[in-house]
């Protein structure tokens, strides 16, 4: 396919207009006489085709752009596009799983190890848990290296059924298209188009998170079996018959509430943050405004995501919590009536981020690890 094919004059560096002419001339030199073209190649000055008023030749390129028939804009590629994205995120979610599992354990204060003796950097004796990586060998030594991928097999039918709805709701509710604005004398415009993608995005978060929650409940409980070496949750559709019949409907929603309350806050925090630091930090006359700006909603998700992180400790802690597990009844954790309690045990005892820290993890002064 050459520079001047039609198709193609959309995306050419020279724009549509400067390959619309190109294309006009290659039909007039393919299908002329050899001493008229010859004529053609050098006309005067006053019948040169001038390059702002191209013959209309590209027009192909315009049912190219609506999404006709074979081109990207097409609606034929978005079954392949939606398959993709639940490959690509089944893959990553496959590849985290360890990294998650080893968290949840930890949520749930199962400390198999002791902790060793360490200095912090002002020369202190202090007391360090295990790793994220001294976890996961220790794991491996009881379960082998499959077992670092229990629980897996929930977890990614979760992650799949919350991408597949998400996408069925673009489809049925299609989001408006958001200008981006950067000028603070349009902040009243933009701040409305800012409220107005976040309740889009709010919506279709909420909804996936609703269907996809018994999934991610049934994951949980697979998981912590570790800690007493049960079996009860073995596979997806006896643990639903298990759920259904000692829980009743209501025992596939345990932990939704403050896993969605945290949604809810993370992406209103992260996008109102980054929403005014951009019209309001980030200078337009400044060189690299435009880099900045692509990455300040990433750096505020990052600092959202650890406020929020207590709502996913909490909503995790409720999903096993009494359910017959020993990591969900006491020594491990008292039986909480609500995620309200729950809430409140944790903070009184220090204990609302435990777990955010994978690598270096100090014993806090109320453990019973504490140095005497």
């Amino acid at each position: 396919m050459g520079a001047s094919d039609p198709e193609v004059a959309p995306w050419a560096p020279g724009g549509a207009a400067g390959m619309a002419g190109a294309g006009a001339g290659a039909g007039a030199r393919g299908g002329a006489p050899a001493g008229v073209e010859a004529r053609a190649r050098d006309p005067p000055p006053a019948h040169r085709a001038h390059p702002r008023h191209p013959r209309p030749a590209a027009q192909p390129s315009a049912r190219r752009m609506d999404g006709g028939a074979g081109g990207p804009g097409s609606g034929d590629n978005a079954p392949t596009t939606e398959a993709l994205f639940v490959a690509l995120g089944a893959g990553v979610t496959a590849l985290s799983h360890p990294l998650l599992y080893v968290k949840l354990l930890i949520q749930v204060g199962h400390e198999p190890m002791p902790p060793t003796l360490g200095t912090n950097v002002l020369g202190r004796k202090v007391l360090y848990l295990p790793s994220f990586f001294t976890y996961a060998k220790y794991i491996v030594q009881v379960d082998g290296k499959i077992g670092l991928f229990r629980g897996l097999s929930p977890r990614l039918m979760s992650n799949a059924l919350s991408t597949v709805t998400r996408g069925s709701m673009k489809k049925v509710f299609p989001p408006d298209e958001i200008e981006q604005v950067s000028n603070k004398d349009d902040m009243k415009t933009s701040l409305k188009k800012v409220v107005k993608e976040t309740s889009y995005e709010m919506m279709m978060q909420c909804v996936s998170r609703m269907l996809a929650h018994p999934l991610h409940v049934i994951s949980m409980r697979c998981m912590v079996q570790f800690v007493g070496r049960e079996a009860k949750y073995s596979g997806v559709l006896s643990s639903i018959g298990k759920i259904f019949k000692e829980e009743g409907l209501l025992g596939f929603f345990v932990g939704l509430i403050p896993h969605l309350l945290g949604d809810v806050v993370f992406l209103w925090g992260c996008n109102l943050l980054a929403h005014f630091i951009n019209a309001y930090l980030v200078d337009d006359s400044f060189s690299q405004a435009l880099a900045i700006r692509s990455y300040t909603k990433f750096v505020m998700g990052i600092a959202v995501s650890m406020l929020t992180y207590p709502f996913l400790l909490v909503g995790d802690l409720m999903a096993v919590n009494n359910c017959g597990l020993q990591a969900g009844l006491p020594p491990y954790s008292p039986v909480f009536k609500s995620w309200i309690h729950c809430w409140k045990y944790l903070s009184v005892q220090g204990q609302l981020f435990r777990g955010s820290s994978l690598l270096f993890r100090r014993v806090s002064p109320g453990s019973c690890f504490a140095l005497e």
